[in-house]
């Protein structure tokens, strides 16, 4: 006989913002944006308020509408994919490993296996891609709805000082363009989540 789970309560509308935000980080990052998310970009809301996040949304918003899919497949391949190696690796381990025994990858499927979380099939990409780090969090926070605490750890751990220093090191690429932009909202999100999580705890 088994148990039914108790049934999740309804996200606030601030952790369902939280949770389409790195939705939207982690499509991003793994493939270049096609036309249909592009024409939804263009149809999205302001984020009111003045800040760098209202203002970063708006300057990626604003590339949208002289972006065209090809272009934008072709900027995403030199970048992150590369034919041998690419101009910025987006795999955040790169970033944080300190020692040459440090695998901080280790660390992070160990982690994932504690929560029930596993690299669905057929996936290439490791653990540690800013995509997929992304896709963690959003699904802790919609679907597993994990307390604020577990989120703040896995977020200082294995998201913000990798994913910071992937966002500087995309910035300062001259072939971002378009990503330089998406980089841009990114860091500025990672930010207010860093700030929003040193509040609260």
């Amino acid at each position: 006989m088994s148990v039914d789970e108790p049934e999740k309560p309804p996200l606030s509308e601030e952790d369902q913002a939280r949770a389409d935000c790195y939705a939207l980080v982690s499509r991003l990052f793994y493939a270049a944006p096609d036309g249909q998310l592009i024409s939804e970009l263009l149809g999205a809301p302001r984020i009111e308020g003045e800040s760098e996040l209202g203002a970063a949304w708006q300057e990626m918003i604003e590339g949208c509408r002289s972006a065209f899919p090809a272009a934008l497949e072709n900027e995403h391949t030199e970048l992150f994919v590369g034919t041998g190696r690419a101009l910025v690796t987006p795999y955040l381990s790169y970033y944080t490993r300190r020692h040459s025994n440090d695998n901080p990858l280790v660390e992070l499927r160990a982690q994932l296996g504690r929560w029930g979380i596993a690299r669905r099939e057929g996936v290439p990409e490791y653990e540690d891609h800013i995509s997929g780090v992304c896709e963690t969090m959003r699904y802790v926070i919609a679907v597993q709805q994990r307390s604020p605490e577990e989120q703040q750890v896995f977020f200082e751990r294995f998201v913000y000082p990798g994913a910071a220093a992937f966002c500087d090191a995309v910035s300062a690429l001259n072939q971002a363009r378009f990503y330089r932009l998406v980089a841009r909202f990114a860091r500025a999100f990672f930010e207010v989540e860093k700030s929003a999580f040193e509040i609260a705890g």
